[in-house]
């Protein structure tokens, strides 16, 4: 069962999609939505003080190893977005939903990815999370 608190732990980000992100029809190549994810993604995870480097300083790495993506509407090129990236799941593994948002704050594409702790240094899979991610948790939720 996921842990959930009635507080969300979100952050947002907001691109201007640049000319090499679409296709000749103008339209942003469906691959790129990765790259918008991971900038939310970031944004989020810096704001529980727990972005990449301190991952690492804590002797753990996140590979996705699942996602989804639900394409409502297109995106095109000099469209601005905003990405809302939302820890859902974090006892086991990290859960981040994603919705991305244009000017008329439409919904244009729902997705999540999954992502799990892997020991770096001697590459075993954790069974749940790791206690420096719950503590960061803990205090950002605490501190709300």
């Amino acid at each position: 069962m996921p842990m959930t608190n009635e507080r969300r732990i979100s952050a947002q980000a907001e691109i201007r999609i640049p000319f090499q992100d679409a296709d000749p029809a103008g339209v942003v190549w469906h691959g790129n939505y990765f790259r918008y994810f991971e900038t939310a993604r970031l944004a989020l995870l810096e704001e529980i003080d727990y972005g990449y480097r301190q991952m690492a300083d804590s002797g753990y790495i996140w590979p996705i190893v699942d996602t989804r993506v639900k394409f409502v509407l297109p995106v095109n090129f000099d469209q601005t977005i905003q990405i809302e990236a939302t820890c859902v799941e974090w006892e086991y593994r990290l859960k981040i939903a994603y919705q991305v948002f244009d000017e008329n704050r439409r919904c244009v594409t729902k997705a999540h990815t999954i992502q799990v702790a892997v020991d770096a240094n001697t590459g075993e899979l954790c069974i749940g999370s790791p206690s420096e991610l719950l503590k960061r948790i803990e205090s950002y939720l605490a501190a709300g």
